[in-house]
């Protein structure tokens, strides 16, 4: 195993690289119970206690696989576009640490459930197709929790409760050139994930964790570098360090005449480096045999079409209809189709006000801007979609002013009223009447000769202050293109 080499590579030599990255990316299903058992998944239960025979790993416990965890999987692997198997199998996965009570994982080899999918990207601009070689079933180990600093006081202790977590694990092609691509691939990666409700994907709970391999090469050589895996990256951020820092290594080691070792490295973050860990087992260090507790996998037609008639519309189609649909921007379709739970308010919001656009910019302005004040998402929102879409379709026929619009809609935030019952009660509703607008149009008139003689005399501007002093008149219920006009006609 070779020790850690200082990145000293100058930022010329790293030109002359290309990077080739893949990513292992481990999931947790959002089931109630485990995969092969009826223990619960809760996070933060005391240690051990969501735990049984199966999950411990006595001896004579035999697996049930669970029916939800499956369509879970299949629901991911469809969300990446993968072809479905009509049959997949579980093997053994062998090897020994103190948080593996079997002795072994259960897990997929040569046999997955999904294959041949891919994600797209864009970086910097420019669009790519990222592969995915495959996406398999398995089950998760415990955890080991190690504490303490000197010898004399370091104890390392075992929680099996995450023991038989229902897992997916989604393995891209080594198609990444940069560790700008790995981290745009992931956060695409988890959006689909997390609409598609297979995981909520909350990297502090261990719902997702990634695996990095990377390898360099001159640019323009077709054989692949050395691959070195950097293990258990826990956030994205990390994950982009972790790469720059290993790309810099490895140029620096085959620029000093050195040679690349095929490991796993560990990142710490606190050193900004990775640190070998051990050599990289092969395939066959860990001996797979198909597991013979559980019979194959078997996913006929009817099935299939039951789990992809469930299927959510996914983000990337969810923008583009966005933007044809409703008209709007690129950018304000993304942030819209951020959560599935985002982009469905927004699409009710949308058809309730008949406004589209303005129905955006509330949604992303005003309500997005409570809801982070007060710490709630938008499940939790006091005003329901068919509420503000209330809101904005007052707005879109005249009947409220956006200024007075901006006082109803903390009141209806705080108390979860409909627009129009505050608007009738506190008497806000927009004045539209003609003749009652022309009296208070006169009577600004007559009280400001010297504006209106500028206006006649060609300052045009200065009609913003009549209007304005009509705003007042009427505590801002007035209708402002109304009144715009109404003076014009008047003044003409």
């Amino acid at each position: 195993m070779s020790s850690s080499a200082p990145p000293v590579a100058t930022l010329e030599a790293i030109a002359r690289y290309e990077p080739v990255i893949g990513l292992e990316v481990h999931v947790q299903l959002a089931t109630a119970t485990k995969i092969f058992c009826g223990c619960p998944t809760s996070f933060g239960a005391p240690p051990n206690t969501n735990v049984c025979p199966v999950c411990l790993g006595l001896p004579g416990a035999l697996p049930v696989l669970s029916r939800e965890a499956v369509e879970l999987a299949i629901k991911g692997a469809l969300a990446l576009d993968c072809r479905i198997n009509p049959q997949s199998r579980f093997a053994r996965k062998n090897y020994f640490y103190p948080d593996l009570p079997k002795g072994y994982q259960i897990s997929q080899y040569d046999e997955p459930l999904g294959e041949h999918g891919y994600v797209d990207i864009v970086v910097d601009g420019a669009a790519r197709r990222i592969g995915v070689t495959r996406v398999h079933m398995e089950d998760d180990a415990g955890k080991s929790i190690h504490d303490g600093f000197r010898d004399s006081d370091r104890y390392s202790y075992v929680d099996l409760n995450r023991s038989g977590t229902p897992l997916i694990e989604i393995v891209s092609d080594p198609d990444m050139r940069t560790s700008d691509e790995a981290y745009a691939y992931l956060t695409e990666l988890k959006q689909v994930l997390q609409f598609v409700e297979v995981s909520t994907c909350d990297m502090e709970k261990g719902h997702l964790r990634c695996d990095a391999n990377v390898s360099v090469r001159i640019k323009g050589a077709e054989k692949f570098g050395t691959k070195v895996e950097v293990k258990n990256l826990n956030s994205f951020r990390f994950l982009k360090l972790a790469l720059d820092y290993e790309i810099a290594r490895q140029v620096a080691v085959i620029e000093s005449g050195g040679k690349v070792e095929q490991e796993t490295r560990l990142y710490n973050p606190d050193l900004g480096e990775t640190a070998g860990m051990r050599s990289k087992e092969h395939a066959h260090d860990y001996r797979y045999f198909p597991e013979p507790d559980l019979v194959p996998l078997r996913i006929g037609e009817n099935w299939l079409a039951e789990v992809r008639a469930g299927m959510p519309e996914l983000p990337a189609r969810k923008r583009t209809r966005f933007i044809g649909e409703y008209g709007l921007r690129e950018y304000d379709a993304e942030v819209l189709t951020a959560t599935r739970a985002v982009s469905e308010y927004y699409e009710t919001v949308a058809k309730a006000s008949g406004d589209p656009k303005t129905a955006a910019n509330w949604v992303m302005g005003d309500l997005m801007g409570l809801l982070k004040a007060e710490g709630k998402e938008i499940a939790e929102s006091p005003v329901s979609p068919e509420n503000l879409g209330e809101l904005v379709k007052l707005i879109a026929k005249g009947e409220l002013s956006g200024k007075l619009a901006k006082e109803v809609f903390p009141k209806m935030f705080s108390t979860g009223e409909r627009a129009g019952v505050i608007v009738e009660r506190e008497g806000l509703r927009q004045i539209s009447d003609t003749g009652a607008l022309e009296k208070i149009i006169a009577d600004v008139i007559a009280g400001n000769p010297k504006q209106v003689e500028q206006y006649r005399g060609g300052k045009t501007t200065v009609i913003n202050f009549l209007v304005g002093q009509a705003m007042r008149a009427t505590r801002g219920q007035a209708n402002v293109a109304l009144v715009t006009d109404l003076f014009k006609q008047k003044l003409g």
